[in-house]
């Protein structure tokens, strides 16, 4: 019993001085996406026109696979005509567009154009004071040819009572 005792100790001996070797360790460096100004999720309300046409939902955009400085994907998450397309950004202005992007959801090809795509930074206040970053973007689809839908709202918070 008292080698087992004895065989613990010097484990515990050993785990400790070789837990505090420091060496072959590189200190963390956070590499951000080219786009990650852009990036995020976003909350906002589509409209015809200055018809609203329904409520408030959930999009997102990020960086492409490629992961360039010139690219931004766009995401609806399904919540509204189920498209995901990459389309040209300028990050030194925050502006997009592209036409006839190529979307595959799950088997549901169509082509998206979009335009007038900007954001902008610190310009949205929300309902309970939180200060973020504004979207909006015009976007028409090749299976309803003529209807522009103008997508507007802001940057997720996090914070509860900005959900929607």
């Amino acid at each position: 019993m008292k080698n087992i005792y004895i065989y613990v100790v010097l484990f515990l001996c050993i785990g400790t001085f070789t837990s505090c070797d420091e060496d072959g360790y590189e200190e963390y460096t956070q590499v951000n996406s080219p786009v990650v100004e852009a990036s995020g999720d976003w909350f906002v309300e589509p409209f015809v026109g200055a018809t609203q046409v329904g409520a408030f939902l959930k999009i997102t955009t990020s960086n492409t696979n490629a992961n360039g400085p010139a690219e931004l994907q766009i995401f609806d998450l399904k919540n509204f005509w189920e498209f995901k397309v990459n389309t040209p950004i300028d990050m030194s202005n925050l502006t997009f567009s592209g036409a006839d992007l190529p979307s595959d959801v799950d088997g549901y090809t169509v082509s998206v154009t979009i335009t007038n795509g900007v954001i902008t930074k610190n310009t949205h206040t929300t309902e309970i004071g939180s200060v973020t970053d504004s979207i909006s973007f015009d976007v028409e689809f090749s299976d309803d040819p003529g209807t522009v839908y103008t997508l507007k709202g802001y940057k997720r918070t996090g914070f509860l009572g900005d959900e929607h």
